[in-house]
């Protein structure tokens, strides 16, 4: 087995310190090369490019243009399949996530008086179609149908659909469906990967046209959002799971390292570093990732191990817990954990995260199920400059403005002054007197 990273900050050029920031989708060149093809066959050919890549790619061997689209009896059967307790978790984290989101909904419009007689403000509607993708590839995923159905419903979307990869069994997954139903979605196609970013970017005989399509997917998809930015809003970058756990010498390294592995199990391309100033939590984390692993089903503990063990991940030992902030900020991560009894003491020192949780009983894990919050984030720095998706992320705005015979002179003066200034004639004669003797007419 190869060696589990251990990084000492202090120690790394530039160079060296730049390259444990790097994401798996930083280089995306091959997976752009290879998803044109898939772009231009959907464009080209409609459902029976989805059809046959359905059957190519997913093994959905008994994939047809009939049964693209979930049926409302596989909704019903779904329920019948899922244990109970799950439907009980899917629909409390529903609600706490209705609950969350029902507070980030802005007044549908709003104006304020700027000057005397003159109106300033908002207004909010819907985005008319939005296509919601629910990854599979490496498990299933209802949490993700939940993060993405909840604040679109919300919204008010009128025309919302899931696209999403059917098994072998060319079925979408129970849970999926469940969480769906639940959320208030009842569109889902049998679609997934770059094939599905192109149906919902172009339409096709099944599947209808979208304006913009929101959820994480393999770097495949990314790259399709990518290439197809023109066509439909692919929403913000949210490829491969990342996380950070940021942790101080008040805590457990083998807590510290079981948080770890949260991230680092959902794939070969996730990220997942451990960054301290404490020898111990550093030492205590290597000393339970065996252990741990040894509780992980076979697949899951090869996902993390190779994360841990190669270039996305590991442990950092820093010189301070202020060294570690940096990191952090300059690593800009999509999940980050405050691991400490006193986690307030450092949330001012981090800027640059899309998701902070704070202290020893806030794990990813209920943050991903349960919180309320929402799990769909900006990845590969995307913190940067996006924030979670949200309700806002599935609304448009409008500015509104009015102005009233009142309050005309003085905005009419101002504005003639700076079209005088910038050379527009038609800008300074709509605010000139000339207005005024056309209103009297």
């Amino acid at each position: 087995m190869a060696d589990i990273n251990v990084k000492h900050l202090r120690s790394l050029s530039r160079e060296e310190r730049s390259a444990l920031t790097r994401r798996s989708e930083a280089d995306l060149s091959f997976f752009l090369e290879k998803v044109e093809p898939i772009l231009e066959a959907v464009r080209n050919l409609g459902d029976d490019a989805l059809v046959r890549f359905g059957r190519e790619l997913d093994k959905a061997d008994g994939l047809t243009k009939e049964n693209l689209k979930v049926s409302e009896a596989e909704f019903d059967e779904a329920f019948g399949l899922v244990d109970d307790k799950v439907i009980e978790a899917i629909r409390f984290g529903i609600g706490n996530i209705r609950s969350f989101h029902e507070e980030q909904l802005p007044e549908p419009m709003w104006l304020k008086e700027v000057q005397p007689g003159a109106f300033a403000g908002d207004r909010f509607l819907p985005i008319s179609s939005v296509a919601l993708y629910v990854p599979r590839g490496k498990g299933s995923f209802p949490s993700v149908t939940m993060m993405t159905s909840v604040p679109a419903v919300v919204a008010k979307v009128p025309d919302l659909a899931i696209v999403t990869p059917p098994g072998p069994d060319e079925k979408v997954d129970a849970a999926t469906l469940v969480a769906a139903r639940i959320a208030g979605v009842e569109t889902i196609y049998k679609v997934g990967g770059a094939q599905a970013v192109a149906a919902v970017a172009y339409g096709t005989e099944t599947v209808k046209k979208a304006r913009k399509i929101v959820g994480p997917g393999s770097p495949w998809v990314v790259a399709a959002k990518r290439l197809l930015a023109g066509v439909i809003d692919p929403g913000l970058p949210a490829g491969p799971s990342e996380c950070v756990i940021l942790a101080d010498d008040t805590v457990s390294g083998r807590l510290a390292a079981m948080d770890l592995l949260i991230e680092a199990e959902h794939g070969p391309d996730s990220s997942a570093w451990l960054i301290t100033p404490s020898e111990r939590v550093v030492s205590e984390a290597l000393d339970a990732l065996p252990e741990l692993w040894g509780r992980m089903t076979e697949a899951r503990m090869e996902f993390s191990r190779t994360v841990l063990t190669g270039n996305s991940g590991g442990i950092i030992l820093a010189e301070s817990m202020e060294d570690a902030c940096n990191f952090v900020n300059e690593y800009a991560p999509e999940h980050l954990e405050i691991m400490s009894t006193r986690p307030f003491d450092y949330l001012g020192d981090i800027t640059e995260a899309s998701e902070i949780l704070l202290g020893t009983h806030t794990p990813v894990s209920i943050a991903n199920f349960a919180l309320g919050p929402n799990a769909v984030l900006p990845t590969s720095k995307g913190a940067n400059t996006y924030g979670p998706l949200s309700v806002t992320d599935f609304l448009r705005r409008s500015s509104i403005g009015y102005v009233t015979e009142k309050g005309y002179p003085d905005m009419a003066r101002n504005a003639r002054t700076l079209a005088e200034y910038e050379g527009f004639s038609s800008h300074a004669n709509a605010v000139s007197d000339l207005r005024l003797d056309y209103l009297k007419r």
